[in-house]
């Protein structure tokens, strides 16, 4: 039966990016999920960097049997009292220009519709993001991605514009002691940005760490100096959460620790601890401009109680449970024990992240960056041999970096449990490489 599920896929399912992991998954609960055929594989992705509570949280699974049971789904135009509550905590929970939210269901849907708003409100349509950014599959989206999947799809619309990373492990402008010049980094880019502009520039779309682009986290100031640049600019900053709201970087949100409010806040993955929820967050000024001007996002499942109850549990068990304040611990541990494993293995290039987000980058050979890319793959392969599963990035040079984010649920024999598999992986291949 076995090689029959095989048959099936390479028969029937449409191949959508990465290769599949060669096991049937029967079963997740907490960190692990559980193959067909009876192995235990410890989850240090949350699945889709989403199930920060966990596979199968109680909590999530009793929500969802008692609001399936009474209100799943709804017409766009009809509202429900999850759907009012969870906007009205999200707000509750940021900054008070932060007020207004819409509940859709992914990433990239929560994206496009900030990407919308911003073109709509400002009247403009230029959109500049980062060069190694992953914001989503949909048009706009996908036209401010640059990481992957830009090439044999025809031109995007007109008016995207890349600026570069601030990659303290790779830096392309540095200062006097060798280290990043990340003010001079983007004193250049966006004099580019001016020099491609016509003049339409209508926002800015980041990540406060960039996950897809190798787990970069950018440098205290960076968000404060580039919403400086969006103001001169009249462009609205749009922040994409996905990956770090809600608690996983040891604070509810990434921004926090800048001190920095974005004009539209986009949250996605975490919201729903692995259900498909996704919110976009702007002030009451950008709302009201947009709706005047008949700002249209009318989707199948915009505002659906279902999954809304779902974002109220998460928020429920993150400060019953204390989880931003555990994801800080956590962070802690899990760092301590990467740079163990960085202090005993030159391999391991640079390790970086925050909290419960963090990565490590394997190094080879800097002038041969795909010796990188195939330790990667092949360190990859071997913990999920040991039993471990870990998330690589797709990008050719830096394919040795591993992006780490377990549950915030997760115990420090859990944690521990991983570090000490990944530490054998990569023990194990570079011998076996030597």
């Amino acid at each position: 039966m076995t090689d029959t599920f095989w048959q099936d896929v390479d028969r029937h399912v449409l191949r959508y990016g990465a290769s599949f992991v060669p096991e049937i998954i029967t079963r997740a609960e907490g960190s692990f999920v559980y193959t067909e055929g009876g192995r235990r594989i410890l989850d240090f992705t949350s699945g889709q960097m989403s199930s920060i509570l966990g596979h199968s949280h109680p909590d999530i699974v009793a929500t969802v049997q008692r609001q399936v049971a009474s209100l799943d789904h709804l017409y766009s135009g009809m509202l429900s009292r999850p759907v009012v509550d969870l906007a009205r905590r999200l707000a509750e929970s940021l900054p008070e220009s932060l007020s207004k939210v819409m509940l859709l269901t992914t990433g990239a849907e929560a994206n496009e519709a900030a990407i919308r708003l911003a073109k709509l409100v400002t009247g403009k349509h230029e959109i500049v993001s980062f060069a190694r950014s992953w914001h989503g599959m949909t048009a706009a989206a996908a036209a401010a991605t640059y990481s992957a999947g830009r090439k044999g799809y025809g031109p995007t619309a007109p008016g995207n514009i890349a600026i570069p990373v601030a990659d303290r492990f790779r830096p392309d402008f540095v200062d006097a002691d060798g280290e990043l010049d990340w003010r001079t980094q983007l004193d250049v880019a966006f004099a580019l940005v001016d020099a491609q502009s016509t003049g339409s520039l209508a926002a800015c779309i980041v990540e406060p760490i960039l996950s897809s682009g190798g787990i970069i986290e950018l440098p205290l100031g960076y968000l404060a100096a580039l919403k400086e640049k969006c103001v001169e600019r009249g462009m609205l900053l749009i922040l994409d959460e996905a990956q770090t709201g809600l608690a996983r970087t040891g604070t509810m949100y990434a921004f926090e620790r800048d001190g920095v409010a974005p004009d539209i806040l986009t949250l996605s993955k975490t919201l729903g601890a692995g259900l498909p929820l996704a919110a976009v967050i702007t002030s009451e000024e950008i709302e009201r401009e947009a709706y005047e001007r008949g700002f249209l996002f009318f989707t199948t499942h915009v505002s659906d109680p279902l999954v809304a109850a779902v974002g109220n549990t998460v928020l429920d068990v993150i400060e019953r449970d204390g989880l931003v304040d555990r994801a800080t611990q956590l962070g802690s541990r899990l760092r301590e024990g990467l740079l163990g494993i960085q202090s005993r293995h030159p391999v391991v290039g640079d390790v970086r992240g925050r909290g419960l987000l963090q990565g490590i980058e394997l190094f080879v050979d800097r002038d041969d960056p795909a010796s990188s890319d195939a330790l990667g793959v092949a360190v990859t392969r071997r913990c999920l041999e040991l039993g471990l599963h870990m998330n690589i990035v797709q990008l050719p040079g830096i394919g040795g970096t591993f992006r780490i984010a377990p549950p915030l649920t997760s115990t420090d024999g859990e944690l521990d449990l991983g570090l000490g598999i990944l530490e054998q992986a990569i023990d194990e291949t570079v011998s076996a490489l030597a």
